[in-house]
């Protein structure tokens, strides 16, 4: 028997899942394609962009490494339209060399063969 790809909703609801448990490494490991890019806002204060798998792993552990307090977080459910999906995420954290930082945010994920080959943040 072959085994077939996830669907984009397969793949937004175990992201989910892991989303509410604040494993955003696990979804990493699990979903990203090893050409995934990452992109923040263009000037963001924050983050920039990334290409493959470990740049994006990299740009996400340097973030984390930061983060002093975490005061707030919250991740809604999906919402999959076509191959794509988004969440929003609201983080209120103490960030060394930011301070304490609130942040709204749109999370957009592309799915292609039940993988994550892009993740773009707007705030």
């Amino acid at each position: 028997m072959i085994a077939t790809a996830l669907t984009t909703q397969e793949v937004a609801t175990r992201f989910n899942e892991l989303a509410q448990q604040e494993k955003w490494f696990e979804i990493q490991d699990e979903f990203f394609a090893d050409n995934v890019r990452s992109i923040d806002p263009e000037n963001s204060p924050y983050m920039g962009y990334a290409e493959g798998k470990e740049a994006v792993r990299k740009k996400g552990k340097d973030f984390v490494a930061k983060i002093t307090d975490v005061h707030a977080a919250s991740t809604t459910l999906p919402v999959v339209g076509g191959n794509h999906f988004s969440v929003g995420r609201t983080v209120d954290i103490t960030v060394d060399g930011h301070g304490r930082i609130q942040i709204e945010q749109i999370m957009l994920y592309e799915v292609k063969d039940g993988q994550i080959v892009l993740e773009q943040f707007f705030y």
